[in-house]
């Protein structure tokens, strides 16, 4: 099944966090940082401008590795996978 986001949605793949520290110690699921970054897998079309039939441009593409507010979006299963459905407002920056 393949997914395509609306308007400003925008469909990202969350990156799994880290189970082990620097030093070796590994984490229980309770002590590991909930991830604030993943890939983009797709983008809807924008946002429609009052009115008109235009739409605003989305500032990131398919591939960008971005970074999101925490606790946002919906977390949705497709083909087995989690994946995360945020409004573009909800990207803080695009990671290089």
């Amino acid at each position: 099944m393949k997914i395509v986001p609306l308007n400003d949605r925008i469909v990202v793949r969350p990156q799994v966090p880290e189970t082990r520290t620097a030093g070796g110690i590994v984490l229980p699921d309770a002590a590991q940082a909930k991830s604030q970054q993943g890939k983009v897998l797709a983008v809807g079309d924008g946002t429609r401008i009052d009115g008109t039939d235009r739409r605003t441009l989305p500032q990131v593409s398919e591939g960008d590795r971005v970074l999101y507010a925490p606790y946002s979006g919906a977390t949705v299963v497709v083909n087995g996978e989690d994946l995360l459905i945020l409004s573009e407002r909800d990207i803080l920056a695009i990671l290089d």
